[in-house]
């Protein structure tokens, strides 16, 4: 595993982690762990799909044009030369 070291972390900052931390009863780092998987994209699954609906729910989307399509084209011949 990684570790990462924080430099000059306001007093505030850490003192809100600790208080966090404590209501979720484990430690600082465990907490930090926590935050920073959220923070870059633990969201997969149902979840992904909750939070999406949720994100634009209010919106009417577009309506696309679509290309025109031309015909099949041919099938490659096999014939012996």
């Amino acid at each position: 595993m990684a570790m990462i070291t924080i430099r000059n972390l306001d007093d505030v900052v850490k003192e809100q982690l600790r208080m966090r931390a404590a209501r979720h009863g484990r430690s600082m780092e465990e907490e930090a762990r926590d935050i920073l998987k959220q923070a870059v994209g633990g969201i997969t699954g149902a979840k992904l799909w909750e939070r999406s609906r949720s994100l634009f729910k209010d919106e009417d989307g577009v309506d696309l044009e679509l290309p025109a399509r031309g015909g099949d084209r041919a099938s490659p011949g096999f014939a012996e030369s």
